[in-house]
């Protein structure tokens, strides 16, 4: 566990760079998972979380179709539907081959901005 929050549950792999401090400042009171390891999955400390916040949002560098966070999403529906308030968001890198420089790269990549509008429509 990165960061203790209230409201929502955000899964995410450690590279994806989510700030629970950044979150904070914009108002998101986020449980930040850093998942260090993706095979096993923590499922247990996702479902965890999950049931204390009731809301998910999933930050994965990874393309959305057939990504890591896809798997998550699909676990949390099997093991956890019921215990959700809102559907499971998840913000993931642009559909695009990554590019090379920087500012694109970075375009390309979730961003804070992404995260926090994310996590914000999760709670209405």
């Amino acid at each position: 566990m990165r960061a203790v929050g209230a409201d929502r549950n955000l899964p995410a792999e450690p590279r994806a760079g989510v700030d629970a401090e950044a979150l904070q400042r914009e108002g998101v009171s986020a449980e930040v998972i850093d998942l260090r390891t993706l095979r096993p999955l923590d499922d247990a400390t996702i479902m965890m979380s999950l049931a204390k916040t009731r809301r998910a949002v999933i930050v994965d560098e990874g393309w959305r179709s057939g990504s890591i966070s896809a798997e998550i999403s699909a676990r949390i529906m099997e093991q956890a539907f019921w215990n959700l308030d809102a559907p499971v968001a998840r913000v993931c890198s642009a559909e695009v081959p990554i590019p090379y420089p920087r500012h694109l790269e970075e375009a390309a990549l979730p961003q804070v901005p992404a995260i926090v509008a994310a996590a914000k429509q999760v709670v209405g």
